[in-house]
């Protein structure tokens, strides 16, 4: 994969897409070749002021599979002639091609969001949609995926971005392992803005500060159990609210419902599963907490438009195919 760095790069965004990508083979995942081209080779100013040196210019473009459009601090950001045609050739190949933050919008100059959903820093979303009048800018996404191409909104949003591709294209396994190394949560939905908060940062707080605080300890506390059939009284009950204040701050929270978050946390155990153990259907259905292999079936489908058995046989076909050294 090649991640492009414009003038102005931004630090944070160049060190956690190479933090994200780098060579884990030694772990037994994917062998990620990554490198970082800019306009031309050379010395590259970073938004901290630091240089650093760029060993490929756009060519480097032509045998990726992968190109990230990093962000940086410049405004406007101008998109030269051998861009368009690097990211358009790149485009036309099939390769993926993922941005995020301003890099958003030098992904759009090229015409290649016509037509299509995309995001990007809140701060800069008016100004996306009035200068791209054909983008549908989602204002409050972390992530838009459009299939060959991605965006994301700004700063950590980013690494949203990076997981749910290891996700998509290497499996929930690959994922969570990065996910655990980074120390960060390998599943933010694409539609999920709020931030909840651990026990540890809890000092002196407000009502809803408190309220947050018991909720980010019932969703630690629900993961553990997912085996166990719950209700929203039950969830609500464990973490000492009534209903509807559970409903409300829930959905402030995560962005989407008590029952939907279940559902998601618990294809998401049941992927993990498929792709790493042996168990049969029956038996990850019941570890996850669906009540039979059927309704596992369904959910799965929804989500993926395969069965479960096809999934693991994909996963193991992927992991068969991956190079070891």
């Amino acid at each position: 994969m090649v991640a492009y760095a414009p003038a102005g790069v931004s630090a944070f965004g160049l060190s956690a897409v190479s933090g994200l990508f780098a060579d884990r083979s030694h772990l037994g995942l994917p062998r990620f070749d990554f490198s970082v081209c800019s306009d031309s080779a050379g010395v590259l100013n970073t938004d901290v002021g630091m240089c650093m040196p760029v060993q490929h210019g756009l060519e480097a473009m032509a045998n990726a599979d992968l190109v990230i459009v990093l962000p940086t601090e410049r405004r406007p950001l101008p998109l030269s002639v051998a861009l368009n045609q690097a990211l358009g050739d790149a485009f036309h190949r099939g390769v993926l091609i993922a941005a995020y933050c301003a890099g958003s919008f030098l992904l759009a100059e090229t015409g290649l969001l016509d037509g299509l959903r995309a995001t990007t820093n809140r701060s800069l979303a008016a100004c996306l949609a009035l200068r791209h009048p054909t983008i549908t800018v989602e204002t409050d996404a972390l992530y838009v995926d459009e299939d060959q191409v991605l965006t994301g909104a700004g700063a950590a949003a980013g690494i949203d971005m990076c997981l749910h591709l290891l996700r998509r294209e290497h499996g929930v396994a690959v994922c969570n392992a990065v996910a655990r190394e980074w120390m960060v949560a390998p599943r933010r939905e694409s539609g999920q803005t709020h931030y909840v908060p651990s026990p540890s940062e809890i000092g002196t707080r407000s009502l809803a500060d408190d309220e947050d605080a018991r909720l980010a300890d019932l969703l630690v506390w629900a993961r553990n159990r997912l085996s166990q059939p719950f209700t929203v009284s039950e969830l609500a009950k464990q973490a000492l609210m009534s209903a509807r204040t559970f409903a409300r701050r829930f959905q402030a929270a995560t962005g989407t419902t008590p029952y939907a978050w279940l559902t998601d946390q618990r294809l998401d155990l049941a992927e993990e599963l498929l792709a790493t153990t042996t168990l049969s259907i029956q038996e990850i259905a019941g570890r996850v907490g669906f009540r039979s292999n059927g309704v596992l079936r369904t959910q799965f489908v929804k989500r993926h438009g395969i069965s479960p058995t096809d999934y693991r046989q994909r996963q193991r076909s992927a992991s068969a195919q991956r190079p070891r050294q």
